[in-house]
């Protein structure tokens, strides 16, 4: 039995995928990871196959201190991103393994998502350099262990109807009733 960082609300309509002590960059891993959470499985797949295509780039968040910039991160809201092609590979292997799993406990692929995704660090990998004038220098690696779920995605929540609004039955968002004071409104 293979141990798992979380538990999947239904585990009969769940598809599980795992990989450890990978030989990938943690923190390109992470990015990665980051960006399919909570994306539908084909769109997710979809949009992996564009980046190994340099259609559409990952975008560089939290680790993001030498990647460059490129126009293609601006459809996340940000300036930097990257094409991580291992990291790209194993992802797609990962859902690939979750698919043919969710096929084999008969669950219907085009209705799955990606409900939970996480990446660890691995023990790093420790080799060594030799230096100038006699000296040694680490050389490590730096794997990760990779784990996701697809399950059933749920069905949306409908918008409230402007009748709602106007009868009070519901409030919109404190940006919307205040403007730039919303943030010194504080509500009990």
């Amino acid at each position: 039995m293979v141990k798992y960082c979380a538990k999947p609300k239904d585990e009969t309509n769940c598809a599980k995928s795992k990989a450890s002590d990978m030989r990938v960059h943690f923190k390109n891993t992470w990015q990665v990871a980051r960006v399919l959470r909570k994306m539908p499985l084909k769109k997710a797949q979809k949009y992996l196959d564009d980046v190994i295509n340099h259609k559409r780039c990952i975008p560089y968040i939290r680790f993001s201190h030498a990647a460059g910039r490129t126009p293609q991160a601006k459809e996340w809201g940000v300036t930097q991103g990257r094409w991580p092609r291992k990291s790209i590979e194993l992802m797609q292997n990962l859902l690939k393994n979750a698919e043919s799993n969710a096929e084999q406990k008969g669950l219907e692929t085009s209705q799955l998502a990606i409900s939970h995704i996480m990446c660890q660090r691995a023990q790093k990998i420790r080799r060594r350099t030799y230096r100038a004038h006699g000296r040694i220098g680490a050389y490590m690696a730096s794997p990760c262990h990779v784990e996701l779920f697809l399950e059933k995605r749920d069905a949306p929540v409908p918008k409230p109807s402007s009748q709602a609004l106007r009868q009070g039955r519901v409030q919109p968002p404190a940006h919307k009733r205040f403007g730039d004071r919303a943030h010194r409104c504080t509500y009990k």
